[in-house]
């Protein structure tokens, strides 16, 4: 089972609009038998085979067996992931992409779309995945902003200055900051 699945197929997304697939999706994070997940669902094994039957074919479940009961072979199923993450390309951009402004949001949201789809491409079977994940929260007075912001970028330019050469591994940094919002729970 891999940790994260990336969806970029519309079906797949398709797949889980629907709760209660949602629902089976999650009890299918061991192998189990439609049987035994409607009866945890408290539904009935038709209406749950009739879920994973789609979630076999948009690529988010897989059977891994199959046993006998009473006679009869009944499919044992289990999620392909840990986690989902949907491609911001599913929707696609509505009207034409604006200039490159770095200080908009927009910038921003392409950015975030970007590191998605490259962390989710990522061979997470290897056995080494030289990365580092940083997040903290720092406060600047309005009047300091531009300054903070030209610090920053300076910072980063420096770094990419040292550090920018043809040799060796490749790293991509991605830096994003952002006005805090309310607390969501």
């Amino acid at each position: 089972m891999k940790d994260v699945e990336y969806l970029e197929r519309l079906e797949q997304a398709e797949a889980l609009l629907k709760p209660q697939r949602v629902d089976v999706l999650r009890q299918l994070a061991e192998p189990r038998s439609c049987t035994e997940v409607a009866a945890v669902l408290d539904q009935t094994p038709q209406r749950v085979y009739y879920h994973v039957k789609r979630l076999v074919e948009a690529g988010l479940v897989k059977q891994v067996s199959e046993r006998k009961v009473r006679a009869v072979s009944e499919g044992v199923y289990q999620a392909s992931a840990r986690s989902y993450w949907l491609s911001p390309g599913l929707v696609g951009r509505i009207g034409p992409r604006a200039a490159r402004d770095e200080l908009s949001l927009g910038y921003l949201i392409d950015l975030m779309e970007e590191v998605q789809s490259d962390v989710a491409a990522l061979d997470r079977a290897a056995p080494e995945l030289p990365s580092i994940g940083v997040s903290g929260e720092i406060r600047v007075e309005p009047e300091r902003r531009q300054e903070f912001l030209d610090e920053l970028k300076t910072t980063l330019q420096d770094l990419f200055t040292r550090y920018g050469g043809a040799e060796g591994d490749a790293f991509k940094l991605a830096v994003a900051c952002y006005p805090k919002g309310e607390a969501r729970d």
